[in-house]
This record gives C-alpha cells, structure tokens and sequence, in this order.
C-alpha cells in the first residue's frame, strides 16, 4: 500500500515544513501549490492522505475538498485542514465540505504526527 500523504499549500515554507516532518515519519509526500495542482497531482498518485490549507489561489481548501469527496474513490480519504482560521465557521464549513481533522498554524512538528496518525491508524 502507498505511504504517501499529499500536501497544498501555496507557501514553499509551510510545503517544505509538511514534507520535512513526514518524510522523517517514514511518509513519502507529494507538494501542490494550490486546489488545482493538488487535484491533478492526486489524479497521478495513490495517497493515504490530503492536507490542505484554506486560503489559497486558483481553488481553495473548501473548493478542493469538495472536488475530491465527489469521486468515488476517494469518499473515505483522509483530509486535514491546516490553516491560520480557527473560527467555528470556518471549521463547520470545511466539516461540510468533508474534512476529517483541523490543525491551526503555527503547528508543530509532533501536533501534525499526531493527526496524521491518528487519522491512519494502521493503514501505513
């Protein structure tokens, strides 16, 4: 099974952040700079996971999270949200749209291990 997680965000730090702490996790990782790079790059892989932050160019978090849960394929697929939002709103939107977890910035590196595995379970 893969062990790759794919993770959009429109800035290179937050992306080299994400894939530093999973790859020293034993995750493979794939970087999109928006919605739409992370849709054409999930077309091309097999992921465990998506995280995604909120505000972003060309399609946001709220828009890419819908374009994913209307394929069948990935109905269950885990998605985080990581965003500097932490209005109930917002997260009730995101919930609605289908995300499965939240995780505000700043994070830590050991707060997005945590998620990540809790929302994998056994599947790595």
């Amino acid at each position: 099974m893969s062990n790759t997680i794919l993770a959009a965000d429109d800035s290179a730090s937050i992306r080299q952040m994400i894939a530093f702490t999973l790859r020293r996790a034993d995750y493979d990782v794939i970087e999109a700079e928006n919605g739409m790079d992370a849709l054409e790059k999930l077309g091309n892989a097999d992921v465990l996971m998506v995280i995604t932050d909120l505000d972003m160019p060309e399609m946001n978090g709220i828009e890419l999270i819908k374009k994913i849960r209307i394929r069948a394929k990935y109905k269950s697929l885990p998605i985080v949200m990581l965003t500097t939002e932490s209005a109930a709103t917002v997260k009730q939107t995101a919930k609605a749209a289908g995300a499965t977890g939240w995780i505000t910035k700043p994070f830590t590196p050991a707060q997005l291990i945590g998620v990540v595995s809790k929302l994998l379970g056994n599947k790595t």
